[in-house]
């Protein structure tokens, strides 16, 4: 499949800080993708540079083939939506119509049906909504542009629970009827692990995981239990997260386990459990942050 976005060898230094290390990586068209890591990891740089907001200080981003700074048709093809956006000195309503003269795809339709949705009163100022109703406004213009490419930086912020559902339900029904490159950043993983295809993490301005989603679903397991079973069961196998008491022991062991894996554990009683998407990059980055404080040293 032709990548909708390719990145190459892209660097960004802020004087001193390096933000964006040589990153190099594709996303491809009609996919969601979650771009996930800590906070300063670079997530929102790399969008920022996408969407031609910023200036890449080494490397190269093709946005459907084309430089995206500057380039007015390009970007018209594009949303990107921030946490804490910003918007001018207006009412949610002279935000709606202000999107709708710029994104060619736009739906008014939709934009009206989402603003009931999320219950968002056209006539009060922008500066004078809750954090949760200015992130639903960014979700509104974000689906309703129907944008070709749909960058997504923490758009859930400030949402409650239900409001957060409903977004999830519609970006997916979005996408199924009218399909787009999107990436989503979040630090609620877990939540959105079903919307994902593929996740690639960011870390230190690095790209640390780049994977199809369904291949990295139970690929790590916690197994817990009395401290001779746990050892006789993780014996010759790669593990980590090892937390010993007297009385119990728990460890996680990388790759998927078979029937008789399952059926030995039971033999020996001990607890299997999945890790989580969430789980999974944590120990990613914690195993890169481990990595990059030797280099450091050394």
């Amino acid at each position: 499949m032709t990548a909708a976005i390719s990145v190459s060898g892209l660097t960004r230094r802020y004087g001193r800080q390096l933000a964006l290390n040589g990153v190099t990586v594709d996303f491809e068209g009609a996919s969601i993708t979650g771009l996930l890591g800590r906070n300063g990891a670079g997530k929102t740089t790399l969008m920022r540079i996408i969407a031609g907001h910023e200036l890449a200080s080494a490397g190269s981003v093709r946005v459907f083939g084309a430089e995206p700074l500057e380039n007015s048709a390009l970007l018209r093809r594009m949303v990107f939506i921030r946490e804490n956006q910003i918007y001018p000195e207006f009412k949610v309503r002279h935000a709606i119509r202000t999107a709708s003269w710029f994104y060619p795809n736009w739906c008014g339709e939709l934009a009206e049906t989402l603003l009931e949705e999320f219950d968002l009163p056209t006539d009060r100022a922008i500066k004078k909504l809750s954090h949760g109703m200015r992130s639903a406004l960014g979700i509104v213009i974000s689906l309703a542009a129907r944008a070709e490419v749909t960058l997504l930086d923490e758009p859930n912020s400030g949402l409650d629970a239900v409001a957060r559902r409903r977004f999830y339900d519609l970006l997916l029904r979005e996408y199924a009827e009218y399909p787009r490159t999107v990436l989503l950043s979040t630090h609620l993983v877990d939540e959105v692990a079903d919307l994902l295809e593929r996740v690639v993490v960011i870390d230190h301005g690095c790209v640390v995981l780049d994977a199809c989603s369904d291949d990295l679903r139970g690929t790590a397991t916690r197994v817990s239990g009395r401290p001779l079973d746990v050892e006789e069961f993780v014996a010759g196998r790669l593990s980590w997260g090892r937390a010993t008491s007297r009385s119990h022991e728990s460890v996680v062991v990388g790759g998927v386990l078979d029937d008789a894996d399952r059926l030995w554990a039971r033999e020996l009683h001990l607890d299997l459990r999945t890790l989580s998407l969430q789980e999974m990059m944590v120990h990613v980055v914690d195993q890169t942050t481990e990595d990059y404080a030797r280099e450091t040293v050394a």
